[in-house]
Formats: structure tokens, C-alpha cells, sequence
């Protein structure tokens, strides 16, 4: 009776702080926006400039947008579009119900947990886990198996946050004829979903090995949480926050856009607007978080031979050039792309889509410049560099987009697990095969 009693009152406080967090997306819509031409692509594009407006998708001629506008300015934006024949739907009346919902079924994961007791030390998957539980975790992973996992610093953040990674390897990376895989996650703050992708990567290398090859044949080097300071943002303050948290004008224009920051093409393709969701900074590199990954991509550059950045939405396997250019090497990176998503979508939920795998520029419709995969594969000349977009939510519950159902979570970090283990054997094999023809 005690324990039942406990978790209705954490699940009733938890709700009461949720729902007065979520107070200023009251009334906002998220539209659905369908261009037919590149002049109306362009005009839709601008107004993320012009407006403050939140854009989830960037829309084209072959796929909707979708975009979050505030009840004050609902009118004028539909005045707006209507005015260049752009057609349009309301795909969410009120996005706070959605904020509020999410809550409520991540406040039910966590009272249900509360009657449970664990000796795991995996972290649970029914639960988005937060910077410090992570933080914590990893040095926890060091402590328990120190000839197979180091806990490493990149820096800090803006904020002051430990951006601590992992390097996993039976050989202390002394080894350099084994292959380096770079994963990392939450650059962007709001995708949630991506986290346990990476935990669960961890997970399956360190503690539940079942695939021992991965560890003997190669390296790894694994940074959860590339975002801190915009992640804890995002849950205390702001769901849908995307950058860090570099000051700026106000509280609505300030951050920057971690992937837009990098030194590739940088300020081409990304927004000098500060109040932009891709505001590229006062210059490349300009940001802690940003410098520190450079870091660690520079110091092992000559053994990292895949890097996956890992984000969310919309089931796709990406890579270079966002500026729209095609890589010397595009016709293998195309191909392990493909056999990346393919290992997905054989293990994938039924309901979700197949994987599109392609350039980003010509998959997601748009330029963007300063992002980390181009400047992996380009600077940095890692030869197979990726962004993967995870599903969006749209299960029995509602839920879409960034938003995580407690119910997916695990099947996140396990399917997409299985496009890393593709790449990371093809990989291997490559070089073995190089090595033979010697």
C-alpha cells in the first residue's frame, strides 16, 4: 500500500510541474505545408527569417513540411501562405496537449519503476535518461570494466557540463591496424530519441556482448550527449529547444546550431539570423561543444573510418554533401548506406516506414552547410560519414515527431544498433580485404 501510495503522489507532482512547463506552447499549431515549386519552397523556407515560427520539416515538392506557429500569429501565417497559393492543414491543434501527453507517459514509466528494484547496470530503457544520469553511468562503465571501457573528457560546454564519451576497445587503442567507429547523439537538444540509440550501443559492447567480433575486430569511441547544455534545456524549460544556449537577444533569440557551426562550408547554407533555429554563430568552431568534438575527431582522424552523428526525425541514412555536391567516394557511401538501412528495416517496427538513404541535400530538399557529418568526412577525411535520422513517433498513443513513447525507446537503441553493426563489419571486412591485396 506504502509503494502504490508513493507512486500516485510522484506521478500526481509530476504532472502538476509538467503541465505549468508547458504553459507557453498553449494554443500553438503545427502545420502541415505542401509546396508544389521551387518558388514557393524558397518563399516557405524564408519565413523561418522572417517569423519566429519552429520548423520540424523542411518541406519540398515530394514531401510536406511542417511547421509550429504560435495562436498570435496562426492568422497571419495562413494570410501568408495563402497569399502564394500554398496549400496547408492543421496537423496538431494544440501541440501543449502532445507536450503534456508525452509527460504523462513518461510519468507513468517512471512510477511503475519505482516498485521495481534492479541490480542491472545498464540505465532502463523506459525513460529518456538526463545529462547527469548519463554522466554518472559512464564513469560508473569505467570503474567496472577498466581494461575494456575509459571514461574520456572532451571539455566543457558552454554552461560548464563534462561532455564526457567513452573509448571501448580489449586493446587500450593501441592496436592501430583495428578501425575507429565514432557514434555520438543529441546535438540537436529536442531529439530525444537519439540517446538511446547510443546507449544502447554502449550497452551491447560492454555489458550484454553477444556479438564479441565487434569488440575484437575494432574500436569505438561513443559520445552520448553532444548538446548539454540545450538538452537539460530541454527538459526544464523548453521541449522543442534545438541549439545550445550561447546567449543572445532575449530568451527566444539566443543558441547556436551546433550543426551548423563546423568548419565546411560554414555561413553558405545556415542563417546569420540569431533568432534562427540554424543560426550558424558568430563563426566556425565558435562554440565549446563544437571545438570539442573537433578535438576528438582531429586526434584519431588517421583510424576513424565510419562516423554516424545521430538525430531524429524521419528514417533516413544521410550523408554529404549538404551544400548539394556529391563525394568522390558517393557510389560507397551510398552503398553501406543502403546496407545500413536494410539491417534497420529488417528489424524495424512494421508501422514504421523503410529507411530512404541518399544526399542530404537531395533527400531532405535543402542546402545546409556547417554540419558535422560533412566536416568528418571532408576535414577530417574519415571515408564513411553519416547522419541518421530515427523514425518519427506515430504509434496507438498519437505521438509524432520528437516526441518519445516510453513504449519505443528500447526498440530505438536496438534497431538502429543494427545499421551500426552493418557499417561497422563492412567496415572491417573492407580493410581486411585492402590489407590481403598487399
Amino acid at each position: 500500500m506504502a509503494n502504490l501510495l508513493k507512486s500516485a503522489l510522484l506521478f500526481c507532482a509530476i504532472f502538476y510541474v509538467v503541465c505549468a512547463k508547458h504553459e507557453q506552447y498553449e494554443g500553438h499549431t503545427l502545420y502541415e505545408v505542401f509546396v508544389k515549386n521551387a518558388e514557393q519552397t524558397k518563399f516557405v523556407h524564408e519565413l523561418e527569417n522572417q517569423l519566429p515560427i519552429q520548423v520540424f520539416v523542411y518541406g519540398h515538392t515530394e514531401k510536406p513540411g511542417q511547421i509550429l506557429v504560435s495562436k498570435e500569429l496562426k492568422s497571419y501565417f495562413e494570410k501568408l501562405l495563402a497569399s502564394m497559393d500554398v496549400e496547408y492543414s492543421m496537423k496538431v491543434a494544440n501541440i501543449r496537449e502532445q507536450l503534456e501527453l508525452e509527460d504523462t507517459l513518461q510519468a507513468n514509466a517512471a512510477s511503475k519503476r519505482s516498485n521495481r528494484t534492479s541490480s542491472r547496470l545498464a540505465l532502463p530503457y523506459d525513460e529518456i535518461h538526463r545529462y547527469q544520469v548519463v554522466d554518472e553511468y559512464l564513469v560508473r562503465l569505467g570503474n567496472a570494466y577498466p581494461n575494456l571501457v575509459k571514461v574520456e573528457s572532451a571539455g566543457s560546454s558552454l554552461l560548464g557540463r563534462d561532455m564526457k564519451y567513452l573509448k571501448i576497445s580489449t586493446t587500450n587503442f593501441e592496436d592501430r591496424r583495428k578501425p575507429v567507429i565514432f557514434l555520438m547523439s543529441l546535438l540537436h537538444a529536442r531529439e530525444w530519441v537519439t540517446l538511446p540509440a547510443t546507449l544502447y550501443a554502449i550497452e551491447k559492447l560492454v555489458i550484454d556482448v553477444t556479438d564479441s567480433d565487434l569488440i575484437n575486430d575494432m574500436d569505438w569511441i561513443i559520445l552520448p550527449i553532444a548538446n548539454p547544455d540545450g538538452y537539460e534545456h530541454s527538459h526544464d524549460s523548453d521541449r522543442f529547444w534545438r541549439k545550445n544556449r550561447r546567449e543572445g537577444i532575449g530568451i527566444l533569440c539566443m543558441g547556436v546550431d551546433l550543426n551548423r557551426n563546423f568548419d565546411v562550408w560554414w555561413g553558405t547554407a545556415s542563417s546569420s539570423n540569431i533568432c534562427s533555429d540554424e543560426y550558424h554563430g558568430t563563426g566556425p568552431f565558435s562554440e565549446p561543444e563544437t571545438q570539442n568534438i573537433k578535438r576528438i575527431l582531429d586526434e584519431h582522424a588517421d583510424r576513424i573510418e565510419l562516423f554516424i552523428d545521430i538525430h531524429s526525425f524521419g528514417s533516413m541514412v544521410l550523408f554529404g554533401y549538404g551544400i548539394g555536391e556529391l563525394s568522390p567516394n558517393a557510389l560507397s557511401l551510398a552503398v553501406v548506406g543502403v546496407n545500413m538501412a536494410q539491417a534497420i528495416d529488417r528489424v524495424k517496427w512494421p508501422s514504421k516506414p523503410n529507411y530512404v538513404v541518399g544526399n542530404i541535400f537531395h533527400v531532405l530538399g535543402y542546402r545546409a552547410s556547417g554540419g558535422s557529418c560533412d566536416y568528418a568526412h571532408v576535414e577530417a577525411g574519415i571515408p564513411l560519414s553519416y547522419t541518421f535520422e530515427l523514425p518519427a513517433f506515430n504509434g496507438d498513443t498519437g505521438l509524432f515527431g520528437f516526441f518519445v513513447d516510453p513504449d519505443f525507446i528500447e526498440q530505438a537503441g536496438f534497431e538502429t544498433f543494427e545499421g551500426i553493426k552493418s557499417g561497422a563489419r563492412f567496415v572491417r571486412d573492407m580493410l581486411s580485404m585492402r590489407k590481403d591485396d598487399k
